[in-house]
Order: structure tokens, then sequence, then C-alpha cells
């Protein structure tokens, strides 16, 4: 994983709300982890717009509008679905900023990938942006490493300090 300093949801959401923007995610490996964690903050509810689940790869086509067949080539951990997957949400949450989570958990790989790995994505007006994440330990380190980088982009995409 990436050495930089993690940016915590309480900086997060100031910063959103700084910037007047908004944000949504979609997510599978973390499962509503990052929204939980954005919207642990008191006020979280002027930026956080929604977050969808999408934990199982037919609704990452059917909820967040990823394509069936990058879905059917690819499979579902792969930067291009993350990309989708933030696409998706920022569309259909109507939020400035989209966020996309998936990756392998563990302890098992899934189509040929390694546990551990994570592609995280972001859309906002100001581009994309999308990282992969190497991360190790059991499941709850991987999908805290996911949240931990998710909060990252979204800082990074603000021009805000990740502290």
């Amino acid at each position: 994983m990436n050495d930089r300093p993690v940016p915590t949801p309480e900086r997060v959401v100031a910063a959103l709300r700084a910037a007047g923007e908004t944000v949504a995610a979609a997510e599978s490996l973390t499962a509503g982890l990052l929204t939980a964690a954005l919207t642990s903050v008191p006020g979280a509810s002027a930026v956080v717009r929604g977050g969808l689940v999408v934990y199982a790869t037919d609704l990452k086509a059917t909820l967040a509008g990823v394509d069936p067949a990058l879905l059917a080539e690819r499979g579902a951990v792969d930067p291009e679905v993350a990309l989708q997957l933030a696409a998706g949400a920022r569309d259909r949450c109507g939020a400035d900023i989209g966020v996309g989570l998936t990756g392998v958990a563990g302890p098992d790989p899934q189509d040929g990938v390694a546990p551990g790995t994570v592609h995280l994505a972001l859309v906002s007006a100001r581009g994309v942006r999308g990282e992969v994440i190497t991360a190790g330990g059991d499941r709850e380190a991987v999908r805290a490493a996911a949240v931990a980088g998710a909060l990252a982009l979204i800082a990074a995409d603000l021009g805000t300090l990740p502290v």
C-alpha cells in the first residue's frame, strides 16, 4: 500500500463542506464501509449523497451501470470496473464526486486475482483518478486499506492535505 498519510473521515467531510461538493460511492469488497466511515461524522448529510453496495457481480451492472461485457471479459476486480463504479455512483446518486471500490479481501483468489488486490477510482469535474493497492493481512485489514485509500483519493481530488 502507498505510504502516504491517510486523512480521517472528519477531515474529508470538512474538505467536502469547504468545497461545497458532495460524494457518493459504489462499493464492492468494502460493502458500505467507506460510506459508513464518512457518515459517522456529524454533519455528513450535507456532503454524502449515498452509496451503492454492489457486492454481487451482476449488481455492479444493474445498480452501478458497469458494462456487463467488461465484467464478463475481465471479471469484477479490474481498474476499468472501479472507474465505471465511480462514474455510476456519481451519476446515479447525483453527486459531484463518485468513488468506486472493488477488490479481493480474501482469503481466496477471485477470477485469478490475488487476495489483497484493490482497485480504487474517483470521477469528478476535475477528472479521473485511480489507484491499485496491494494490502496484506486478513479480510478486515484489506477492507480497511481500501477505505483508507478511498479517503486519500477524495482528499487528493479536493486538493486538501491528506492528514
